[in-house]
């Protein structure tokens, strides 16, 4: 997991506070008012919580501004000082992440038509034996666990569950750039022919597929698709709708009969075996 951004170095006595000041933003004209926003989302863009998380760090005591105890809801201008209590970053330590290699039939997040969610599998006697991680197992792990990311009910592959808030802004934000990786298996149609699709499938078809179709009445980002063998694409996207590949794929003509997401960022499902699970390892980031 992301250490809270703190300059300087060296070892800190335990409740002294960690400073946090963002340069960047260039200063306001001689007489223009300067921009604020809420404090809580500004901490959210520095990458130090979520914004619930500062929230929370507030209403404890643990935050400062410009040197004065934090208000819930104030507004802080941009180049503020930021002062995070130590008892904050102890706390931030403690929260998991968790990658899990997710089976057919499990939601990834609320039970849903009788299905369960993936995170009941996150139990001590499916984690990965390869799992390299010192993080010992208790139930206080499950505590605010959350997917951080969609994978729907008929697909299998990388779900990442996690309690850090800023893992899932990364993942899941608005500003996300973080790519996902797919394979999916397809064939012509509901029943149709599933060998050598890519011999029989246009070339303008996939060209779509890169770049022109739109769900729910909005354009879908460029994406990156290529055949991986005759029967399996590809796909490398950098959003996450509802169904999306699956959609994406009916409107040029394709059925999916297989989708297993195999990447995440940085990270890769690489040999974790279907509905076991490991911990992100401190030298990962997505």
């Amino acid at each position: 997991m992301q250490e809270p951004l703190k300059p300087g170095s060296g070892p800190k006595p335990v409740g002294a506070a960690v400073r946090i000041q963002k340069t960047t933003a260039p200063a306001p004209a001689p007489g223009a008012l300067a921009a604020t926003v809420r404090l809580n989302k500004r901490m959210a863009e520095l990458g130090l919580c979520s914004r619930r998380e500062a929230d929370d760090w507030i209403a404890r005591g643990w935050v400062r501004v410009n040197g004065a105890p934090a208000v819930m809801g104030q507004p802080v201008a941009v180049d503020a000082r930021i002062e995070i209590d130590r008892q904050a970053e102890q706390q931030q330590r403690q929260q998991v992440t968790i990658l899990i290699n997710k089976p057919v039939g499990y939601v990834s997040g609320q039970a849903e038509d009788g299905h369960e969610p993936a995170v009941v599998l996150v139990q001590p006697q499916n984690r990965w034996r390869e799992c390299n991680s010192r993080m010992r197992w208790g139930h206080e792990q499950l505590r605010g666990l959350a997917p951080a990311g969609r994978l729907d009910i008929d697909s299998i592959g990388l779900l990442v569950l996690t309690q850090d808030g800023r893992v899932a802004r990364q993942l899941i934000g608005e500003d996300s750039e973080v790519e996902k990786e797919y394979l999916v298996r397809v064939s012509l149609g509901l029943g149709g022919e599933s060998s050598n699709v890519q011999a029989v499938f246009p070339a303008e078809k996939l060209a779509l597929l890169n770049h022109g179709l739109s769900l729910d009445g909005q354009p879908l980002r460029p994406a990156q698709v290529s055949w991986q063998n005759p029967e399996q694409l590809r796909f490398v996207l950098k959003e996450g709708k509802k169904r999306q590949i699956r959609r994406m794929c009916e409107q040029v003509g394709l059925f999916v009969t297989g989708l297993k997401r195999v990447r995440i960022g940085q990270v890769n499902l690489g040999h974790l075996p279907v509905g076991q699970w490991r911990y992100l390892a401190p030298h990962e980031r997505f």
